[in-house]
């Protein structure tokens, strides 16, 4: 049974005990002399009483820790439907998919849970939904999770948390506003890699760090290409209208999905966006960093077959590209160049780390530069966390434990929703993250060095990318 349908469950007997201790407390003397049968007697009486639910005096977003949650999920056809299976523990109440041929796979695994195509219609419909996970292509993340917010609903959604800034600060603020759990799909951000390198750095492990690359092999789908011409009549599995959603409308083509979509501006965020907040992830937190100062970006040039100019692709993202962030100095750290690399391309090998030594991992890594050392690691949680040189790896010694550990990303969420601590990933972390590495594909579509006005979220010294910052909805869609 979920959290929502145990509203008039009679917690009476419990409350009973709980309110004869402490009237025993009061009234020690006439307590002591009460008999077996006064005392069974008067349990009795107070159990055929209504009693209020402890989940609901405490408020409406408490949850009790024994009770489970009614989990409802939003694009279960792919990373949603991973996730829906690390939260089992839990009641999976509700599915909804555009795509049902994409979904089949999740639908099978659950078969007697109801299935819907519109998020909207299931939010309205299903009011036992406690949470909701969102796993939809970019472009959908925002309006499914503002969605859920609106109706005071815990929230997990999967990276990037939105397709643009201004949604992702309107997210931070409207989950803080709802005093919901939420939790973006880092799941790095649990690992134990990702503190270790915390820790060492804040333990001045390499000494003030000036400087971080950071790449990934992404993308693995076709960037850098132009829309295509040809018409497809939409399968009839796929609700092509809703797989739209917010996004300017255009006829199905295969080449957009299932996973293609990534690679076009109106859908996805490119190599930057689908990977970013894995392997920002632990540079931002490592180095606390806030917004940057200033990004600018090259890219590898889309050329059309019958010249070799320059024209604007406004359609995918490049092929591969570098993204320059310079960030200011913070409490105890120095001024930092973040320089992010992808499509292939990488920084070069310092003579340190030896020609045998892989940088980073299959996705991707980051290398942290000091003005004592490097830090070598990996993509996701910073895993193949190294010191370079050797020997002042060999040398190091290591720093006590100082941040708490992660019983696993998942667990984290639904523990928060229960009413326990927040989400080491939360909006408040994962909203802010999420901005930095969407400056980057602004920088790509103004073609200009930009810099950077937080507060007011725009570009003072280039208005023109300005409109990259959000995106005009098409009609039926809002927030």
């Amino acid at each position: 049974m979920g959290i929502a349908a145990k509203a008039t469950l009679n917690l009476s007997f419990v409350i009973c005990l709980d309110k004869l201790e402490k009237n025993a407390k009061k009234r020690e003397p006439d307590m002591k002399n009460i008999s077996r049968r006064k005392f069974l007697n008067l349990s009795a009486a107070a159990s055929s009483l209504m009693i209020v639910p402890r989940h609901v005096l405490g408020g409406t977003k408490y949850v009790a820790p024994s009770d489970k949650l009614n989990i409802a999920g939003i694009g279960v056809g792919g990373q949603g439907g991973g996730d829906l299976s690390r939260m089992e523990s839990e009641n999976i109440v509700a599915l909804c998919d555009v795509d049902w041929e994409r979904a089949a796979k999740t639908f099978k695994k659950y078969p007697d849970v109801p299935r819907y195509r519109d998020f909207r219609v299931m939010l309205e419909k299903r009011k036992d939904i406690d949470a909701v996970v969102v796993g939809t292509p970019d472009h959908v993340h925002t309006v499914a999770t503002m969605a859920a917010l609106q109706l005071g609903k815990h929230v997990f959604c999967e990276k990037p948390l939105t397709h643009t800034i201004y949604e992702a600060r309107l997210l931070t603020k409207a989950a803080r506003e709802a005093g919901v759990a939420t939790q973006m799909g880092n799941q790095g951000h649990a690992m134990e890699s990702i503190r270790l390198l915390c820790e060492w750095i804040w333990d001045g492990a390499i000494g003030n760090v000036t400087g971080v690359h950071a790449w990934t092999p992404h993308p693995v789908w076709p960037q850098g290409v132009k829309r295509p011409k040809e018409t497809f009549p939409v399968p009839e599995t796929l609700s092509w209208d809703l797989w739209l959603g917010p996004a300017s409308f255009r006829p199905y083509h295969p080449c957009y999905l299932p996973q293609l979509w990534r690679g076009w501006w109106d859908f996805g965020t490119g190599g930057l966006g689908d990977m970013g907040c894995h392997i920002f992830d632990h540079i931002v937190w490592s180095l606390k960093l806030g917004p940057p100062t200033s990004i600018e970006a090259s890219y590898s040039i889309f050329v059309p077959k019958v010249t070799w100019d320059k024209p604007k692709n406004t359609e995918t993202y490049p092929r591969a590209s570098i993204v320059t962030y310079k960030f200011p100095a913070r409490a105890g750290f120095p001024p930092l160049h973040l320089t992010w690399y992808d499509g292939g391309l990488m920084p070069s090998r310092p003579e340190e780390i030896p020609d045998d030594i892989k940088m980073g991992d299959d996705y991707g890594g980051a290398l942290y530069i000091g003005d004592k050392g490097m830090i070598l690691c990996g993509s996701h949680g910073a895993n193949s966390l190294r010191i370079w040189p050797e020997k002042r790896m060999q040398e190091y010694q290591r720093p006590a434990k100082t941040i708490s550990r992660s019983p696993g990303h998942y667990k984290e969420w639904i523990a928060a929703c229960k009413g326990g601590e927040p989400a080491a990933s939360g909006f408040d972390f994962a909203g802010p993250l999420t901005e930095t590495v969407l400056l980057g594909n602004v920088a790509i579509r103004a073609d200009a060095k930009l810099y950077w006005d937080a507060e007011n979220l725009r570009f003072p010294n280039h208005p023109e990318a300005d409109q990259f910052i959000h995106r005009q909805y098409r009609d039926g869609w809002s927030l």
